[in-house]
């Protein structure tokens, strides 16, 4: 099991270039189940306001996308931003370490193809792959001191069947971060693309995007029905891009 900032940093980077990570935070802070946030809520700043819509704007052309509501062509370009504060990582983290850092932002650029969306939720059996894309996020250090800055590589692949995510995976790829983070990025992405530790987390993530958050905006797809007689097995299972099982491709130290 990865250690808890490694896990954490990986989970942090995948719901910056994960659309649907991103989005379904959209209206509570984050909170962990052995220490839920009591919180009251709070007012967003300017910043997490502009976010937030951006967010919401991007969610709505995935979701009509994937109801049929437009026609199934083109590709859905989405710049992604989502500011993580201090105390919802902690709870995140819960008792199992003390947060080190700041707040974390962390921005993408998501293209999508609304046949492969709409595919996914009418075929019976369906791999949505993501294009490669790049995450970074900019941790905050206490004091004075200049803020980590971690970009990495990733190609999500999610399996789908009747509609509903079954398997994924992140797919990590190249790393460039400070030397004094480097070896948790490294570590957690490594050993995540051996175990697929966050492929769970990702499936739970997208089912509820396609579900709840798509009803919160009036366009719940709606999932294809149980085929009558078996499925070629060759046309399910999870994504099956080859990637390395090891760490991560590229080294950058800075």
């Amino acid at each position: 099991m990865a250690s808890a900032p490694a896990y954490l940093l990986s989970a942090l980077l995948l719901g910056g270039g994960l659309t649907t990570a991103a989005l379904a935070a959209d209206d509570a802070p984050a909170e962990s189940p052995a220490k839920p946030s009591k919180k009251a809520k709070r007012e967003l700043t300017p910043e997490e306001k502009a976010e937030k819509a951006s967010r919401r704007a991007c969610k709505v052309e995935i979701c009509k996308a994937m109801a049929g509501e437009v026609p199934a062509k083109g590709v859905i370009s989405c710049d992604i931003v989502k500011t993580w504060r201090e105390e919802d990582i902690q709870d995140m983290v819960g008792d199992r370490m003390s947060w080190p850092w700041g707040k974390a932002v962390c921005n993408s650029k998501l293209k999508l193809d609304r046949k492969d969306l709409r595919a996914a939720m009418t075929k019976a059996s369906h791999k949505v792959a993501i294009a490669n894309q790049t995450v970074t996020c900019r941790l905050d250090r206490k004091g004075d001191e200049e803020p980590y800055e971690v970009v990495v590589d990733l190609a999500p692949e999610v399996a789908f069947k009747n509609g509903k995510a079954t398997k994924a995976s992140a797919n990590w790829g190249d790393v460039d971060a400070p030397f004094g983070i480097y070896p948790i990025i490294y570590s957690g992405t490594g050993l995540d693309n051996q175990t697929n530790v966050l492929g769970p987390e990702i499936v739970k993530l997208v089912n509820e995007f396609t579900g709840k958050k798509c009803a919160e905006v009036g366009a719940k797809p709606e999932k294809a029905p149980a085929p009558k007689t078996p499925v070629d097995e060759d046309d399910t299972g999870p994504a099956e891009r080859k990637v390395d099982n090891g760490a991560p491709g590229r080294t950058v130290l800075r």
